[in-house]
């Protein structure tokens, strides 16, 4: 399908806060909630990458995400788009008439996942979401942390929320090429909308003011404040 933005006409963005584990999406995904709420009295729906809409999904959803083999690839990158297309259609396009929708990761971290855990090629398996999905977000942030830096501050938050097979330096420097990899040729993934990047190496509220005005000059912030 051609990625299109959802009806009816939206009103508020769709939005994606997209990067490594410890990178900042979190910290990041919450202070934009919060400065919608305070500046607009508006309070954004918040999701993340899945979201279990489909209880027949959940089983097949965890164990392709948990315990990931050449058996059950093709069948979790089937849950993966139908979860999303149930998403966007029960809460996405519905909510946006009304509030901003913010995503902890959506898309790209799909497309990585399957590249390092599965070894295809990003271009296949966006291919293989668009059958199914028709909705990109307004606008992809991706925090750009070296992998060495986001695992360091993923494991200061606890050993008990990181994955061994999942959250290792090793790997998560694979995860980061290929983040760069498909951030830095965004028009070969149309379902991802328009990619931004930027350096998480700086401090939150920095962090936050960059992504506030990236918003602005994008033309997403209610008029009244895009043209202070």
């Amino acid at each position: 399908m051609t990625p299109t933005r959802p009806h009816p006409a939206p009103v508020h963005p769709f939005l994606v806060v997209e990067g490594l584990d410890g990178a900042g999406k979190t910290t990041l995904r919450k202070a934009l909630f919060r400065l919608f709420e305070d500046l607009y009295g508006t309070t954004p729906l918040s999701l993340l990458t899945t979201n279990h809409l489909e209880p027949a999904l959940v089983p097949t959803l965890v164990d392709g995400k948990f315990h990931p083999t050449p058996a059950n690839r093709d069948a979790y990158l089937t849950a993966v788009a139908e979860d999303k297309h149930t998403c966007l259609h029960r809460l996405v396009h519905p909510h946006r008439r009304i509030r901003p929708i913010l995503a902890d990761r959506w898309l790209l971290s799909e497309l990585a996942f399957f590249a390092v855990v599965h070894d295809l090629d990003p271009a296949d398996t966006h291919r293989t979401l668009a059958r199914t999905l028709d909705t990109a977000p307004d606008l992809t942030l991706v925090l750009d942390l070296p992998a060495h830096h986001a695992h360091t501050r993923a494991r200061r938050r606890g050993t008990d929320t990181l994955r061994r097979d999942w959250d290792t330096p090793e790997v998560q420097a694979r995860v980061h090429a290929a983040y760069d990899t498909i951030a830095s040729t965004p028009e070969r993934f149309p379902l991802l909308g328009t990619v931004v990047r930027i350096d998480a190496r700086r401090e939150p509220a920095e962090l936050l003011h960059t992504a506030w005005d990236t918003l602005r000059l994008h033309g997403l912030l209610p008029h009244r404040y895009a043209r202070a």
